[in-house]
């Protein structure tokens, strides 16, 4: 996110998708010697359907392991810009935030962060029980500087922070900054970050948006910054990052019609295995993927019925994050977590944070799950309690009644619900009894969380 003028937006969007895998434009680069390869999370897995799917109805097969959920996908973004007043910080830290990125949008290529800041958001970071994540400045900076941040932090106080990026959507610096440019700047940063803390995460190279299979000269530009990038510093990065607003789709547009966003959540399925496959065939490995600036809109717009502040909004992100959850994306950072495009406002939090909320019930084993109605998705995980949970998320604007046939579970049982529609904000109902064909009433525009317990 850049927070900028209407002169200095960001590239229009296009929902594009073309069946053909786009040819590579150069080799790949060879794989780095594992004694060189750089220490970092491992990449998770994609969900690989192993059960039939539902022609009809959600299908669950409890007893089909399919990887393990990242704790931080449940992430944000926070600046000094931004501000989360004391009478909200106790619904901040009940969000079960999992990773704060800082300062957030371009403030950090703008300004050098001072200590005090750097310590005030780490004491945040902590009260909210959050790791913390920093991107420290490219644009106008230096690698000194840079190193010198990581320096203070880890080596003077001991904070171990561990995620680290450089610079924030570079691709939009403009005045003659290119490719060559960054990829030279990013390993001069890289390089003497690592030489002041060689266990440090580095995130990049956090462009600001991505395209599958694009097809557009924009699109193309971009793509082109993420191969570039992966070719020259594929074996120093340990997650490759985007940023993603699917809305608006030009300056001049306004928010997404109602089923312009319903349909919009469906795009992480294609989006996520295509940023995979462009790693491995430039990098020659797997390395985890990231979004770490998304929303439903990059322009800050409210009272309506689809801008950042609205239910359906809510919704479509508690859709997108189940995806991305499902696609084994290693993290997720919402923008942001106050302000206009926040979860809260200065006395109340926005409907988005309810997904929050909703997920904080969500297990850390997936299992599988599919879904054959338009508009329902349903994702299902194990909890460290032994139970069993089934995300069921309704994107339609109509009460739907969907059978759920759950598989490889005992069964009937008595699950605890939780539901989010626009009455209800994360909010416990009557216990369900659950047997292996239900049909479940969703409610418009809903979240459904089922918890079965354990059999014997």
């Amino acid at each position: 996110m850049r927070l900028l003028g209407p002169a200095s937006v960001r590239l229009s969007l296009a929902c594009v998708c073309v069946a053909l895998l786009l040819a590579a434009c150069s080799p790949a680069a060879a794989a780095a010697p594992e004694s060189e390869t750089p220490a970092g999370p491992q990449p998770l897995p994609t969900l690989t359907p192993t059960s039939p799917a539902a022609t009809a109805g959600l299908f669950v097969d409890a007893a089909v392991a399919a990887g393990p959920v990242s704790p931080l996908v449940y992430g944000t973004n926070y600046g000094p810009w931004l501000f989360v007043p004391l009478q909200m910080q106790p619904a901040a830290a009940a969000a079960n935030l999992s990773v704060i990125r800082y300062p957030g949008g371009n403030w950090g290529d703008r300004n050098d962060m001072d200590e005090w800041n750097l310590d005030q958001y780490i004491m945040l970071t902590r009260q909210f029980g959050a790791e913390p994540y920093i991107h420290v400045r490219l644009l106008n900076g230096t690698a000194e500087k840079a190193a010198g941040v990581v320096h203070m932090l880890n080596v003077e106080k001991g904070y171990n922070v561990r995620f680290w990026s450089i610079g924030n959507e570079p691709n939009l610096f403009g005045d003659g900054y290119d490719t060559e440019q960054f990829v030279r700047e990013w390993r001069e940063w890289a390089e003497a970050m690592r030489a002041v803390d060689p266990s440090i995460i580095l995130i990049g190279p956090e462009i600001n948006q991505f395209y599958e299979y694009p097809t557009q000269p924009h699109q193309q530009e971009l793509e082109r910054w993420m191969i570039e990038f992966l070719q020259a510093n594929g074996d120093m990065v340990d997650v490759v990052s985007v940023h993603r607003y699917p809305f608006p789709s030009s300056q001049l547009a306004g928010p997404p019609t109602p089923d312009e966003l319903r349909h919009a959540s469906a795009e992480w399925d294609v989006k996520i295995p295509y940023l995979r496959s462009l790693v491995r065939e430039y990098t020659g490995r797997d390395i985890p993927v990231a979004v770490t600036e998304a929303n439903s809109s990059w322009a800050g717009s409210s009272g309506g019925d689809t801008t950042l502040d609205s239910h359906l909004s809510a919704i479509w992100w508690g859709d997108s994050l189940g995806r991305m959850i499902r696609n084994g994306v290693y993290m997720v950072n919402q923008f942001a977590i106050a302000g206009t495009f926040g979860m809260m406002t200065n006395y109340e939090v926005r409907p988005i944070y309810n997904v929050y909320l909703m997920y904080k019930e969500f297990g850390q084993e997936l299992v599988h799950a599919s879904s054959g109605e338009e508009l329902v998705s349903v994702f299902a995980s194990l909890r460290e309690d032994g139970s069993l949970a089934v995300m069921v998320v309704n994107l339609a604007a109509e009460t739907q009644r969907v059978p759920l046939t759950i598989s490889g579970w005992n069964l009937p049982a008595e699950a605890q619900v939780l539901l989010f529609d626009k009455d209800h904000a994360a909010e416990e109902q009557l216990a369900l009894t659950i047997g292996p064909d239900t049909t479940l009433e969703l409610s418009p525009e809903s979240m459904l969380l089922l918890v079965l317990p354990a059999g014997d």
